[in-house]
């Protein structure tokens, strides 16, 4: 049986609700059976999802809401999408709670990382004083663009077997506080946390760049990220069936 993985959606002021197919083939390719989830934030539906799941795909997308680490928007805050945040936010936390694999990408690792209690950067460059990398490339999207450094013995160290490569990079936002419970796992030349993992849960990874679109480009580490991903599902799952034939 192929394990079920909810992926998160973009919301748009056209009321639809939309999601690469990259992260639909990444999914795919990897052994999963990809399910788009709406971006409804109640308990009861939150819940009901959550029960159908065996992993969860938080994808990438526009900006987050500052209040919801207690902070005042600042001028060059982008677009928000208040629903999207309020369903992600419960949605990891009940994932989080249940021990469910995530993968977050991009946003999605900001959110992660919110939603456990930490903070972010509205915007790295007006925000950070020192000289930055261009985090927003100007090349194709599936394009290795800028260098990063991977944490010995952390789990993405472990999944990709090197200590420095290159990803792409689409993004303004950034971690700034982690959360407690998760650890860096790599970081760029310019000091910004690129990835991150839990150290409370059996597979928590999130990263700031978008391997699914680098992943369908043939990229070894990124495929390899997704297939990992899966596997936690798959191991997640095969437990599941193993309590309930027990119970």
């Amino acid at each position: 049986m192929k394990p079920f993985i909810g992926i998160t959606s973009s919301y748009s002021d056209e009321r639809t609700m939309q999601t690469s197919y990259d992260n639909i083939d990444a999914i795919t390719q990897a052994g999963g059976v990809p399910v788009v989830l709406p971006n409804v934030p109640t308990n009861d539906a939150i819940n009901a999802t959550i029960e159908k799941l065996d992993g969860v795909l938080v994808t990438g997308g526009g900006d987050i809401d500052p209040s919801l680490f207690n902070e005042e928007p600042l001028p060059h805050l982008g677009c928000l999408h208040p629903q999207r945040d309020q369903f992600e936010v419960a949605l990891l936390k009940e994932a989080m709670a249940r021990n469910l694999p995530i993968l977050a990408l991009c946003r999605g690792c900001q959110i992660l990382n919110i939603a456990a209690g930490g903070d972010m950067y509205q915007d790295i460059y007006s925000q950070i004083t020192k000289p930055l990398l261009q985090h927003t490339q100007r090349a194709p999207r599936s394009f290795p663009f800028h260098t990063i450094h991977v944490t010995e013995e952390s789990l993405l160290k472990k999944m990709t077997g090197k200590s420095k490569y290159r990803v792409n990079s689409f993004h303004h936002q950034a971690v700034r506080r982690l959360a407690e419970g998760f650890h860096i796992s790599a970081l760029s030349d310019d000091g910004i946390i690129e990835a991150f993992e839990s150290s409370k849960h059996s597979f928590v990874l999130a990263v700031q760049w978008h391997p699914e679109s680098m992943t369908t480009a043939g990229d070894i580490p990124s495929r390899k990220l997704f297939s990992t991903f899966i596997n936690a599902c798959h191991n997640g799952l095969s437990e599941s069936l193993t309590n309930r034939i027990n119970s």
